[in-house]
């Protein structure tokens, strides 16, 4: 019987016109060392880094204001601890110093078989859906969340 990881997608728009831009430099500057936090966390699996690129995970919004994240976590409570209980949390608090507001919503979560990697394709259609209907088994948020499927629906 497979079991069941968390898959996350985050999506955001700079402020500057590239990440070399000067507005950026402090965010560019931790980036690695907050990728590195969230790699080292417990329950943490798997993160789409720029080397991965696939047909299905290239950016495609082709913008390079536009970045994405792809995370996959082996729970709810191990991705909210490292998002919310960790130095991770100091970054999210200040993210308006990086980011413009882009979409209804810039994050949702969802279920994915063990043996299974999402794609940037499948996130971004996870995200579309939780801005049209909200949170569902299908795509929720950290407020209303949905536990691990005993069968993937």
């Amino acid at each position: 019987m497979n079991t069941y990881h968390l898959a996350q997608i985050n999506i955001a728009k700079i402020k500057g016109v590239t990440l070399q831009d000067p507005v950026m430099k402090e965010f560019v500057d931790n980036l690695e060392r907050i990728n590195k936090l969230a790699d080292d966390s417990p329950g943490f699996i798997w993160r789409l880094k720029e080397e991965d690129s696939s047909l299905d995970n290239v950016n495609p919004h082709e913008k390079e204001q536009i970045i994405i994240n792809l995370s996959v976590w082996e729970s709810v409570e191990t991705l909210r601890l490292y998002v919310y209980e960790t130095v991770h949390t100091d970054f999210l608090r200040r993210r308006k110093e990086w980011f413009q507001r882009y979409g209804k919503a810039q994050a949702t979560m969802w279920w994915i078989q063990d043996d299974q990697l999402p794609t940037v394709k499948e996130g971004l259609a996870k995200l579309s859906h939780y801005e049209k209907h909200g949170s569902s088994v299908l795509a929720f948020d950290f407020r209303n969340r949905f536990e691990k499927p005993v069968k993937l629906h």
